[in-house]
């Protein structure tokens, strides 16, 4: 697998490099966001991972360039400082993040957590499963370790969007987007209220067994719980 980093900061690439390539991934290094377009259009990586404030192009505009030709998974690399800059980047169609300073545990995790998403992606079909959550689209049934729910349009739509971005951070933006069209970006109550409602009947014992807050940036549905 064939990754491309991109950070202004050489210590950093050099630490990124080292870990990466010991894991056994070829890795490629670009120190602006212009270099790294070029690099991306000629080199073909499976996962991109970047910083966000660069010279040249930032780590934002990057990852708009690229959604523009791939779906190819980027994360972003932020500082607690970049928040409105991480949630743009979300917005723009960046996969994950993580926050400076990180663990290289954490990083690899979330590395081999993307590349698994684009080594399972098939065609769309009309049934998706992901973890112990199974959804007939058709029907838009929904069953839970087995036992069906009935959820409404709203709440089956929220939960379609979920599992076609398992472990993706899902920005409030994007949801009201989505479920509410542009009318609804400005309504953040509505998007509380229907995850409230979906936990409940997803699991009423564990309100966050499924859905994870990310704060101040939106959700994340977890793919790798095991039944109990």
């Amino acid at each position: 697998m064939r990754i491309l980093i991109v950070d202004d900061e050489r210590q950093i690439t050099r630490v990124l490099r080292t870990s990466l390539q010991s894991s056994g991934y070829e890795v490629t290094v670009a120190n602006n966001g212009l270099e790294a377009f070029e690099l991306f259009r000629t080199a073909a990586p499976d996962l991109v991972i970047t910083d966000l404030a660069m010279p040249e192009m930032d780590g934002i505009e990057l990852t708009r360039a690229i959604r523009r030709l791939s779906e190819t998974p980027i994360i972003v690399l932020s500082v607690r400082e970049q928040e409105t800059m991480k949630v743009a980047a979300l917005d723009e169609g960046a996969d994950d993040y993580v926050t400076k300073p990180f663990s290289m545990p954490e990083l690899l995790a979330r590395v081999r957590a993307n590349l698994r998403k684009i080594a399972r992606e098939e065609p769309a079909s009309a049934e998706l499963t992901v973890g112990d959550l199974y959804i007939d689209t058709p029907s838009r049934t929904v069953r839970v370790r087995g036992d069906e729910i009935h959820l409404t349009p709203k709440e089956f739509d929220l939960l379609l969007l979920f599992v076609n971005n398992p472990n993706r951070v899902l920005t409030h933006k994007f949801l009201l987007r989505h479920i509410w069209g542009s009318a609804g970006e400005d309504q953040p109550e509505y998007l509380r209220v229907l995850i409230a409602q979906l936990r409940k009947k997803l699991d009423p014992t564990d309100s966050s067994r499924y859905i994870e807050s990310e704060p101040w940036v939106g959700y994340r549905l977890r793919s790798t719980l095991t039944t109990s």
